[in-house]
């Protein structure tokens, strides 16, 4: 009995040690290429022996996570990051367009959201907390008192010019010349999107999406009773120009809806040559893009991605983009930038929803005015590359064996493949079960793929209440694993 409390206690202490570096690396303080504690150094931070110090460096060593070095130490592994295996790109056989049907299913991920016992992983949302809640509102009772009677009158489409003003400068830093009157404010990316399909599409016409693509686009081609042909894609580089190719050459294809820079939910960024070379492809065949750009100001990197409307000479480009994700999901702003539909876009907006709030509009024209739209981006890009890389790591020690992880260069969503036999609608049941959200793979496709896949938001800081919530999740998922 004394030997087998005794190897109790040595076990808890080992994995303390364990703990302690991970979370280290969790939260960003240890990088890769650093030189952790050295084992008399965390031998008293820890109050534990040397030797188990010894013992859990060397396990780290084994599992890839450290690099020993004689007489000098361990290390993070250098290529930690590149050590986390990607989901593999799934070629497949060029699919049949199809109708969606996935029932209720959309409005319950949906409904996760605003439940506030659920783990946040379903929903891609961002916190509140990270955004700039009042600064913004501040600029909001400033607009309400210069501006009363503005605040409260109907601004009938095309928006308020100053919003429009705001964002064609945007599109200016991004190398695209728009003025003002080319911009359509609407209500969020979402209105933007399905304008953009009335607009170049009706009834049975087929749409050419990324595979997988985020499921509400999906669920609005379901609804306007249009056709969804799913184009192969990789996972961190896009769609797949030679799928889209063979697809171009044997299908009537009506309009393509894509998102190059970020996609939800492989987080993939299309490179510049091959959105130029996607808008030559589409072009030369006289097919609408409709671009979703709404998680570009999300980038990861140094520079911010440009856009396939930088590629748009002949106005087949309609950009779409939202503050949805980056500043007030609530204020449901948006906009659509149509090139030659531009006066058909404007003519659905009117007949479909009249007008946006004016309130919101002049509240985010001089926030963007002011420049705390861009410092507030600096500072949210950060928070979410350390939460989405917080997570890998995280995702990558509990997980079972053979998961696959996305490694995205921007936006706040994971990708993940599990191993083959966990089925993603047994994981979220079961999940959901225990409160926690998950978002099942299968909802990203018409054709139901990626039964074993799962999206996991990382858009909020991590709590020990949420990494509880990952601890169940990863419990469930070995539960499953057989």
């Amino acid at each position: 009995m004394a030997l087998s409390q005794q190897s109790e206690t040595e076990r808890f202490k080992y994995d303390q040690v364990s703990r302690y570096i991970m979370d280290l690396i969790d939260k960003g303080t240890l990088k890769p290429g650093d030189r952790v504690p050295s084992l008399r150094k965390l031998s008293k931070t820890l109050k534990v022996s040397i030797s188990t110090i010894n013992q859990a460096y060397l396990s780290l060593e084994d599992q890839g996570i450290l690099n020993a070095k004689p007489q000098s130490g361990f290390y993070i592994k250098a290529n930690l990051n590149q050590s986390i295996a990607t989901p593999k790109p799934i070629i497949s056989a060029c699919c049949q367009p199809l109708k969606v049907r996935f029932g209720r299913l959309f409005e319950e991920i949906f409904s996760l959201s605003s439940n506030p016992r659920i783990a946040p992983f379903a929903a891609a949302k961002p916190a509140m907390d990270l955004m700039p809640e009042k600064a913004l509102m501040r600029e909001t009772r400033g607009i309400i008192s210069r501006h009363p009677a503005t605040c409260m009158d109907y601004c009938f489409p095309p928006g308020h010019e100053k919003l429009r003003q705001q964002i064609a400068l945007r599109y200016a830093q991004l190398g695209v010349n728009l003025s003002a009157d080319e911009i359509i404010i609407t209500n969020g990316a979402t209105e933007a999107l399905s304008l953009s399909l009335q607009t170049v599409a009706k009834r049975g016409d087929i749409i050419a999406v990324e595979s997988p693509t985020y499921f509400s686009v999906l669920r609005l081609i379901e609804k306007l009773g249009m056709l969804a042909l799913e184009i192969d894609s990789d996972p961190e580089t896009g769609v797949n120009l030679d799928s889209l190719e063979f697809a171009l050459d044997t299908m009537d294809i009506t309009a393509m809806l894509i998102v190059p820079n970020f996609n939800n939910p492989t987080g993939s960024l299309m490179p510049d040559d091959s959105k130029k070379q996607l808008v030559e492809m589409l072009t030369e065949h006289n097919i609408p893009i409709i671009e979703d750009d709404v998680y570009g100001d999300l980038y990861f990197g140094k520079q911010r991605p440009g856009i396939t409307k930088c590629y748009d000479r002949e106005g087949l480009v309609l950009s779409c983009s939202s503050f949805s994700k980056t500043l007030a999901p609530g204020f449901r702003m948006g906009w659509v930038s149509g090139g030659r539909y531009h006066n058909k876009l404007l003519e659905w907006k009117q007949a479909t929803s009249s007008a946006s709030p004016s309130l919101q509009q002049l509240a985010i024209a001089e926030f963007l005015r002011s420049g705390q739209y861009d410092r507030h981006l600096s500072r949210l890009r950060k928070a979410f590359h350390g939460q989405v890389e917080k997570a890998r790591f995280m995702i990558a020690r509990l997980f079972p064996q053979g998961t696959r992880i996305s490694d995205p260069k921007g936006g706040f969503v994971l990708w993940i493949e599990l191993p083959r036999s966990i089925d993603c609608f047994e994981v979220y049941n079961r999940a959901l079960a225990q409160n926690i959200g998950i978002t099942p793979g299968m909802l990203f496709s018409a054709t139901r793929k990626f039964k074993n896949y799962i999206r996991i938001n990382c858009g909020f800081p991590w709590t020990p209440e949420n990494e509880q919530a990952l601890e169940q999740l990863s419990a469930i998922l070995h539960s499953l694993n057989t």
